[in-house]
């Protein structure tokens, strides 16, 4: 089984994936000054608690957007599994699809991955809609190849800066507003509508745009833990598919397996 780590800016997901079956998944927020220690204690228990044997694991991936915390990880696979682990992007494990910006090697690992996923899935050309800490919309064209992006605030980024620069307005959940009105008759509904239906907007039009300018048809994929909710208030995805992140790692496990 392989154990697959994303260590993303706000959290770090681990999943034991079983074939093309994703059969257990944990996420810790993440913190570079973790030790490989302090996550074995907490990974074993985890993987106890599922019926997981430790030694069932037999291959390990990493994909990770903070560099200072690889180094945690990498002691955690060698020391706990006796596994040297894969890093996406790099050996066994590179990307094999041609990125075509002016600096290839800043594109963030967490989206290379992605694309790698959704190239494997989907045909034509690709939009990739990332609900992270930021989000991200990629695109890659029908021969799989990295075209470029847009990186906008994720949602939860501009809620922060709206509440914390403010004196007065509440914090309040990420939620569609429950009027179809986008005239708020209260402070809270005001900001659900501005947050919500706005950022609804920015993406619709920033889509629009994106595939005015490939000038092919292009199919929308969403990921992220938010794809799901604004998938409910919108038409513009085509697919959504939470699990991407993960299964590009997967699909680069296996192709690392099969060259050994």
């Amino acid at each position: 089984m392989l154990l697959a780590i994303d260590v993303g800016n706000t959290n770090v997901v681990f999943a034991v994936i079983d074939g093309s079956r994703i059969k257990a998944r944990w996420r810790i927020a993440t913190d570079p000054r973790r030790t490989g220690d302090e996550y074995a204690v907490w990974l074993m228990q985890l993987l106890d608690i599922r019926g997981i044997a430790r030694d069932a694991i037999d291959q390990i991936i990493v994909s990770t957007v903070v560099p200072r915390a690889l180094h945690n990880i990498e002691v955690l696979a060698r020391h706990y599994f006796n596994i040297e682990p894969l890093v996406a992007g790099q050996g066994a494990a590179a990307y094999a699809m041609d990125i075509d910006v002016d600096q290839p090697a800043s594109l963030g690992a967490d989206r290379a991955v992605n694309a790698v996923a959704a190239h494997a899935k989907h045909s034509g050309d690709l939009i990739v809609v990332d609900f992270g800490t930021a989000t991200t919309f990629d695109v890659i064209d029908f021969n799989g190849a990295y075209k470029g992006g847009i990186i906008a605030p994720g949602i939860n980024l501009s809620l922060d800066a709206l509440v914390g620069n403010t004196a007065m307005l509440p914090r309040i959940a990420i939620e569609a507003p429950k009027s179809a009105s986008v005239i708020g008759t209260n402070t809270e509904d005001q900001m659900r509508i501005g947050v919500f239906w706005g950022y609804v907007a920015m993406m619709e039009g920033l889509i629009a745009r994106m595939r005015a300018e490939i000038g092919r048809p292009a199919k929308v994929v969403a990921t992220g833990g938010l794809a799901v909710l604004f998938n409910e208030h919108t038409d513009i995805f085509d697919a959504v598919d939470p699990d991407l992140m993960l299964e590009g790692l997967a699909i680069l496990a296996e192709r690392a397996k099969a060259a050994s």
